[in-house]
């Protein structure tokens, strides 16, 4: 069975550009943008992570490669 063609409620007119986008293509980057915010202005509940030493020994090594 075929699916059903998208039709419009106005025709198009020639040259124009006729862009709808779903309520969520707006909704979740908005929701991102300020759940990170939130996270930025809120460094008190942050907490250092207690990471493996040769991870952090990983990590400063490739700093010093980088900083050649």
């Amino acid at each position: 069975m075929p699916a059903p063609a998208h039709t419009r409620s106005h025709p198009a007119t020639p040259g124009s550009v006729d862009i709808r986008l779903p309520w969520w293509a707006l909704a979740l980057p908005a929701l991102a943008f300020v759940s990170l915010l939130i996270l930025i202005l809120n460094p008190a509940d942050a907490q250092a992570a207690g990471g493996d030493p040769a991870v952090t020994h990983l990590f400063e090594r490739a700093q010093q490669l980088v900083s050649r």
